[in-house]
């Protein structure tokens, strides 16, 4: 079940407060100058209009235009109504919200013409010059504090992104780092091993070859007892140089360094026990989920990442689906499109699908 965000209960909170200012508008308690049904139409498209305007699974271009109709609607209502009591809240409602769909200054100028609207409705329902400066001045304030408001907000969203970006991509280049040391260092170790031990151990199974050959049975028997020991000596440090060598990445302990302590989104990691690759495919996975989550933050808004890997005898798959808005056509961008040029580069290939969510599906040959 999609965990509900806080654009969400932002949009289910100025649902509220516009519907509590308009109570009386709605219910007859003030006279409007239009038809009480029209009023309630126009009120209700306030509402459809607002709501969209702030919907970020629109396209932008819906959203201008629902936050005009909005401005437009408030305006009427405003205008519309026999007395203001609290509907000049309406007008602070679309202040609020301006700075999500609008550049800044536009929004200035939305507080200007609320303002104005205010004057104008003011004039007519309130007859005393001091009344009307403070009501104009209170709601003057109160519309500014808003927009600066939710400017800030904004600036700290960003920065928050912006600052769990940079915690992926630190995350993810330590786990790079790591294992390349790590590998260094098994190199190192299995030349040492290969260079001294093996090279030793390969001229003492010369010799007792070479003393088997030699008179004495009881010489023999010892010698072909010590070239035994000799021989299964060696292979053991065959397999070890093998091992060590060939030893696989913890993938789903890296996968987890990456994305955790993410605020905002809970990421699940699920690595089959069978899968087993080489540091390459592992350094292109963990490259998979540095971008994958990089752009669930940045892009997708969703609350949840579910990142999988499972493996055969043919090939290991990765596979990052979110429950955020998706795209139906998505567009890669240079991050996407670097990673299926370095899966294509090791045998295998990404996929992305936008239409539920946003899933990505990276795969790689079995080695």
């Amino acid at each position: 079940m999609r965990r509900v965000g806080t654009d969400e209960w932002s949009g289910l909170a100025m649902l509220v407060v516009a519907v509590a200012v308009a109570g009386p508008g709605l219910f007859g308690a003030v006279e409007t100058t239009v038809a009480r049904g029209l009023w309630i139409a126009l009120f209700v498209g306030y509402l459809v209009a607002l709501l969209v305007s702030v919907a970020t699974r629109v396209s932008r271009l819906v959203r201008y235009a629902a936050f005009a109709t909005t401005v437009a609607a408030a305006w009427i209502l405003l205008l519309s109504a026999a007395s203001l009591g609290l509907l000049p809240v309406l007008l602070v409602l679309t202040a609020a919200v301006s700075v999500y769909v609008v550049p800044i200054p536009v929004g200035l100028l939305v507080v200007v013409g609320n303002t104005l609207v205010i004057t104008f409705a003011a004039a007519s329902t309130m007859r005393a010059m001091p009344d009307r400066a403070m009501l104009l001045g209170f709601y003057l304030l109160i519309q500014v504090a808003t927009l600066l408001s939710s400017v800030t907000l904004l600036r700290e969203q960003r920065m928050r992104r912006e600052l769990a970006e940079a915690h992926v991509e630190l995350q993810a280049a330590s786990v790079l780092l790591s294992e390349s040391a790590a590998t260094a260092e098994r190199l190192r170790i299995s030349r040492e091993l290969h260079d001294l031990i093996g090279h030793q151990l390969t001229v003492l199974t010369l010799e007792l070859e070479t003393a088997r050959h030699l008179e004495g049975p009881a010489a023999r028997t010892h010698l072909e007892r010590a070239d035994r020991v000799a021989r299964d000596l060696l292979g053991d440090v065959r397999a070890t140089v093998g091992q060590l060598r060939a030893a696989s990445p913890d993938l789903e302990q890296a996968l987890r360094r990456v994305t955790q302590d993410l605020p905002g989104l809970d990421v699940t990691i699920d690595v089959a026990p069978g899968v087993r690759i080489d540091e390459d495919d592992s350094a292109a996975f963990v490259r998979a989920t540095q971008e994958i989550v990089t752009n669930t933050i940045r892009h997708a808004d969703a609350s949840s990442l579910r990142i999988s890997v499972t493996g055969d005898e043919r090939e290991t798959v990765l596979v990052a689906r979110d429950d955020g808005r998706g795209a139906p056509d998505p567009t890669l961008g240079n991050g996407l499109r670097g990673l299926g040029e370095r899966f294509a580069a090791l045998g295998g290939d990404l996929a992305v699908d936008g239409d539920d969510g946003f899933r990505v599906t990276a795969r790689v040959p079995a080695r």
